[in-house]
């Protein structure tokens, strides 16, 4: 039986980085002032931010980009394998990359499963996001729909 320690391993680390353990970081980029805690899950290939903070048990699978200043609430999962075979597919190739502007506020329990979120946007806790929030506004519900522009 194979093994797998978790921790932090094989991360480019920018200055005044705060993780509270246990946590599973690795093969990914931390900028500047970020906040991590713990029983998060940032997987190879992220890059997070100057001055994102990003909460307890929150799952950041390959290839996220947040920007900076971004809020990441309590049990927040990103998603880019759709299984759009119906199942799980095991190419990478065939992920979606997902990308946040800057300052984006995910609230607790959310769901992302797109390709983009634009700067300044809000996504309410527990909403489920399937489609590029391309307008800045407050988004809600599953699936994510507009309630109000910011």
């Amino acid at each position: 039986m194979k093994v797998f320690a978790s921790g932090i391993r094989d991360v480019i680390e920018g200055e005044n980085i705060r993780v509270v353990t246990p946590v599973n970081i690795y093969q990914c980029t931390l900028g500047d002032d970020v906040f991590i805690g713990p029983f998060v899950e940032i997987q190879k290939g992220c890059v997070i931010g100057n001055r994102s903070r990003i909460q307890s048990h929150t799952f950041i699978c390959e290839n996220v980009t947040l920007g900076d200043d971004c809020f990441i609430g309590h049990g927040v999962t990103f998603a880019n394998d759709l299984f759009k075979t119906g199942g799980p597919d095991s190419c990478a190739e065939n992920w979606i990359q997902i990308v946040l502007g800057n300052a984006v506020t995910v609230g607790s329990g959310a769901t992302i499963l797109t390709t983009e979120i634009c700067s300044g946007a809000v996504i309410g806790a527990g909403s489920v996001v399937t489609k590029p929030v391309l307008v800045k506004g407050i988004y809600a519900g599953n699936p994510a729909k507009l309630l109000r522009l910011l």
